[in-house]
């Protein structure tokens, strides 16, 4: 029992006093909040489109997926969620896509895979709004 203590006590010394070569301040120090960037996009389809269109439309996002720098990029349809005063889900498709900086998603902006999906799908849709957000983690 002795034992136990002594090697507590060492223990706790040598990490107050750093001898550990700065690992556990390190390892702190690795644990900084990270930001990343949120780009997220609510969609409002055209009324007239069929369901095969409506399907169609999510090549949009999949095409979006090859472009360099996206972190990660998810899409769907509104939840059925409970109706509440603050609750809007009267768009018909949401994108959410993670990016590491503002220059990534600034190249992503101007990327000619991102306009051309645009380009080909925009004709599909009434509205759009974005919001850019940095987040962290």
């Amino acid at each position: 029992m002795e034992r136990r203590k002594f090697i507590k006590n060492v223990a706790g010394t040598a990490v107050a006093s750093g001898v550990l070569g700065g690992t556990i301040t390190e390892a702190m120090a690795s644990k900084k909040e990270k930001e990343v960037i949120a780009h997220y996009v609510l969609f409002w389809l055209k009324e007239d489109l069929t369901e095969q269109q409506v399907q169609d439309f999510t090549g949009f996002f999949e095409e979006l997926k090859a472009i360099p720098n996206v972190k990660s990029l998810h899409y769907g349809p509104p939840a059925k969620t409970h109706d509440r005063d603050v609750v809007d889900n009267s768009f018909s498709y949401n994108l959410l896509v993670y990016f590491d900086s503002l220059d990534d998603i600034n190249t992503y902006e101007t990327h000619p895979i991102h306009l051309a999906a645009i380009d080909k799908y925009s004709e599909n849709w009434t509205k759009v709004a974005v919001h850019d957000s940095v987040i962290k983690l």
